[in-house]
């Protein structure tokens, strides 16, 4: 097997123009740069990643904390941040948190022992202290930390108003929406307030149900859909996230409930599986991709000592379908 010695014998330069070539630490001219390329592409030389992370005192390796991998946006997110780090060579390690409390906390002790070079922080489980008081690369999805650690996330905002334009186009007058807990301080949360108050302006009653932020599985959710739909007999709209707006759909339908023809549904995010409900769901579509693509885009620039954006929005979408 080819070592750096057999680099630079074959490309004609010193040992330390291939190490700094291969570490990108210092200047190597265009003429030997071309000759130590065709170099290991001739030897098929295989550069030790360890030693270099090594001498470049990182890892290569960036850790992902989510709530919970089965929840298909997180594992949509999980899946593109993957491919993007592996495109800027970073290899990644994820947490999933539901149901182990102290995971996250060792991923964050990992960024201190320098396991991993820094964290995308997607989960809402620990308190802020725990994150700030650590000196290290972080950026923070949908998660507020009152702007001391960068921050990426949706224009919730807008997604808030596209879905109280839709019930009011629809002629909703009394609208149930849930909510993840309002003590969970994400900018997800500005979509519900924005879609209580537009549709308050235009005279339709809201009712806000906070559910468990912590749980997300359909099971989960179409229990809880039994017992709250009961409560709300009158309400002829409903705005959820994508995976309880289909549990809500599921336990009307079962009731002999019409959609939409008895009760509009919204939900929010723009899953794949919206395209799979009867009738097909309704949603602001939050572009998952982008969000990857901005997340890794910025923890590298941290990493890297770069300049980046610390607040970062990416626009949603409506996708019409035929829920409302």
């Amino acid at each position: 097997m080819a070592g750096i010695r057999d680099v630079a014998r074959e490309a004609h330069v010193g040992i330390g123009t291939v190490s700094r070539y291969l570490n990108g630490s210092g200047y190597v001219s265009e003429e030997s740069r071309n000759r130590i390329e065709t170099a290991i592409k001739t030897l098929d030389y295989q550069p030790n990643e360890l030693a270099r992370n090594l001498y470049r005192n990182r890892s290569g390796i960036i850790g992902v904390i989510v709530p919970d991998l089965e929840h298909p946006f997180f594992s949509k997110l999980s899946k593109y941040i993957e491919i993007n780090l592996y495109e800027r060579n970073y290899k990644t390690m994820i947490c999933n948190t539901v149901g182990i409390s102290n995971r996250e906390k060792e991923y964050l002790k990992m960024l201190e022992r320098n396991v991993v070079d820094g964290i995308i922080a997607a989960a809402h489980t620990l308190h802020s202290e725990e994150y700030l008081k650590i000196n290290r690369p972080i950026l923070a999805m949908d998660k507020d930390f009152n702007g001391q650690i960068p921050l990426v996330h949706s224009d919730h905002k807008k997604g808030g108003a596209l879905a109280a334009e839709a019930v009011i186009k629809a002629g909703c007058r009394n609208v149930l929406q849930f909510t993840t807990s309002s003590k969970v301080t994400t900018p997800a949360n500005q979509r519900h307030i924005v879609f209580e108050e537009i549709c308050t302006k235009h005279g339709i009653r809201v009712r806000t149900v906070e559910t468990n932020w912590n749980l997300f599985s359909h099971e989960h959710f179409r229990r809880y859909m039994q017992k709250e739909m009961v409560k709300y007999p009158d309400v002829d709209g409903i705005f959820s996230a994508d995976i309880p707006a289909i549990a809500c759909m599921n336990v009307l339908k079962q009731r002999g409930y019409k959609i939409p023809q008895d009760v509009k549904i919204i939900g929010y995010d723009g899953l794949d599986v919206i395209y799979m409900t009867d009738p097909p769901l309704t949603s602001v579509s939050q572009d998952i991709e982008k969000l990857a693509e901005c997340c890794v885009d910025t923890i590298i620039r941290i990493i890297e000592g770069k300049e980046y954006e610390s607040h970062q929005v990416i626009d949603v979408d409506f996708v019409q379908g035929k829920s409302i």
